[in-house]
């Protein structure tokens, strides 16, 4: 049999594009002799729909768009599509996540989600009602099984929390399946390549049958899709690959599919290359899918917002990206000149927009106020805050999105200000620690053979300029042991005893964790940020504002 992987990138809500895509695809596959073509988890309507599930015409166009593409496909071949399906039972939630199989103008199989997530940025439990059973497609002499995403990760591979009583494989291939079809919309988190192909791997091998997964590409808010669709062997070998962070369509002969070379599957565990592409996809389609042609940013001279313009300008086009220079009195000279050097180095619009005529300003409007206090970081924010002005003055002017630049290092520790550099629309590298920041940029320069950014933005000491010889380890640790303790306490959850014990400063944790905890306010406020680890600040994190931090306050 003849099977083809369609990995498209999909519009949430956008059924007639989408829709298309589908068609098209299908058609390319009917040339190429296919029998059958497999598209990712709710390809109809896009992933996830969220809180659209809630309104009836939302619903009802997904329905028509199934009908219309049973008279519209072309026939000979069938076309596993995911869409949602109402549930009319009458008992439990009011819909399924599906898939239904297409083929000459009728509908000849569908299989419901069974396992419904929720966790991370997941909260399909909300809308979806789990299958009540797991049926064969017996379909031009062999046994199909589908399990939808979540249906294949029963045995827990990745996440040792998750606990599943009920394994969708496990009936599927119980009733004697040749082939499982895995369609999914698994967002990219850094290392779920690897993790997923572990699984498809050890699942074929078990149950000694191929298995088809079949990912979602794109993204959709500040979740990345990044394909890299995938069949195994019964054997356990990788016998087809798709590309990442793109559409593919590549067709699978199940009867004379030849192992891949290990060689050939080497970049996809490049952690740097996947984090670069995942990162220009992201703002990608967060500006096409939004209505956006353009984007502008604040360039200081410092690591951060040189990478966010590299991002920015592989992503949209050099033509399309707009910086500032934005320099106050306690400003470097080399800030300036690192900064013009980066901008003509990519070849976007740059400009000098000096604040020190509004800095004097303000401080002469707010003398007789402030009256009798000290200098503090009210005077270092107001810059900030006039910084994002300026650049929100361009971006509606424009009509421009405003880039954000801050790190995860840095909205951990709530080292940021609310209305100044936090001003924008989307948070690029918000889910990047600085480390990982200085990482990405030496790999870029690496792979582009030259110092596309200027290394002395990459080696100077980090510093916000918003008061004399200011260096941000005044405020914060190392960066390497910052971000160690932040690593230890988001990412792993593990207490104040646990971190300590891995050899950290009990006073630096306390504070850090203090800090950490105490900016959750400020995070709520923030631009969306494009997640890239397992866990991002976001509707992924929920934490409460107000609480006591119980694990050093106690």
């Amino acid at each position: 049999m003849k099977i083809a992987l369609g990995q498209i990138n999909t519009t949430i809500a956008g059924f007639l594009e989408n829709k298309i895509k589908i068609i098209e695809q299908t058609e390319k596959a009917v040339k190429a002799g296919a029998d059958l073509i497999v598209f990712p988890e709710m390809a109809v309507c896009g992933y996830p729909p969220l809180d659209l599930m809630t309104y009836p015409a939302f619903i009802d166009t997904n329905q028509k768009t199934i009908s219309d593409l049973k008279k519209e496909l072309p026939d000979n071949i069938a076309v596993a599509v995911g869409y949602v399906e109402k549930n009319y039972s009458g008992t439990g939630k009011a819909y399924y996540n599906s898939v239904a199989v297409i083929y000459n103008g009728e509908v000849i199989h569908t299989q419901h989600k069974t396992l419904l997530p929720t966790y991370d940025v997941f909260d399909e439990d909300r809308y979806f009602e789990p299958a009540e059973k797991r049926t064969v497609l017996n379909f031009k002499g062999k046994k199909l099984g589908f399990a939808i995403c979540e249906d294949i990760w029963a045995e827990n591979i990745g996440d040792s929390r998750l606990t599943y009583h009920i394994d969708p494989v496990k009936d599927l291939c119980n009733a004697g399946i040749d082939i499982l079809i895995a369609p999914s919309a698994s967002p990219f988190y850094s290392g779920k390549t690897a993790i997923r192909r572990q699984l498809v791997e050890s699942l074929s091998k078990k149950y000694k049958c191929i298995t088809i997964y079949v990912n979602a590409v794109g993204a959709n808010d500040l979740l990345i899709f990044d394909g890299n669709s995938l069949a195994a062997s019964a054997k356990g070998e990788i016998i087809m690959h798709c590309r990442s962070f793109e559409e593919d369509l590549q067709i699978l002969d199940t009867a004379a599919a030849a192992v891949i070379p290990e060689s050939n599957l080497l970049e996809i565990n490049n952690k740097n290359e996947n984090l670069e592409k995942a990162l220009i996809l992201g703002v990608r389609d967060y500006l096409q899918k939004n209505g956006f042609k353009r984007v502008n940013l604040g360039l200081s001279g410092g690591i951060d917002s040189a990478l966010v313009a590299v991002i920015a300008a592989k992503a949209m086009g050099p033509e399309n990206v707009h910086a500032y220079g934005m320099p106050s009195r306690y400003s470097s000279d080399h800030s300036l000149s690192d900064a013009q050097k980066l901008a003509e180095n990519l070849g976007i619009g740059f400009e000098v927009l000096p604040i020190e005529q509004m800095f004097t300003a303000s401080l002469e409007t707010l003398k007789a106020s402030l009256a009798g206090t000290q200098p503090d970081t009210t005077e270092e924010n107001l810059q900030a805050r006039i910084r994002g002005l300026l650049l929100m003055a361009w971006s509606n002017k424009k009509g421009s999105l405003l880039l954000t630049t801050g790190n995860k290092s840095e909205m951990a520790t709530g080292y940021c200000t609310l209305y100044g550099d936090m001003c924008g629309s989307l948070a690029v590298i918000g889910d990047l620690f600085k480390t990982e920041v200085v990482a990405l940029c030496r790999y870029i320069n690496e792979k582009t053979k030259y110092d596309l950014i200027p290394e002395n933005i990459i080696t100077k000491p980090p510093s916000a300029e918003l008061r004399p010889d200011q260096k941000d380890e005044d405020s914060l640790p190392p960066y390497e042991i910052l971000d160690g303790i932040l690593d230890a306490h988001i990412m792993k959850c593990k207490s104040f005893d646990e971190i300590t014990a891995l050899g950290y400063d009990k006073e630096t944790v306390r504070r850090i964790i203090r800090l950490t905890e105490k900016s959750e306010y400020k995070r709520r406020q923030a631009a969306i940020v494009l997640k890239v680890s397992e866990k991002a600040f976001g509707n992924g994190r929920r934490i409460p504002i107000a609480r006591v931090i119980y694990e050093i306050e106690k």
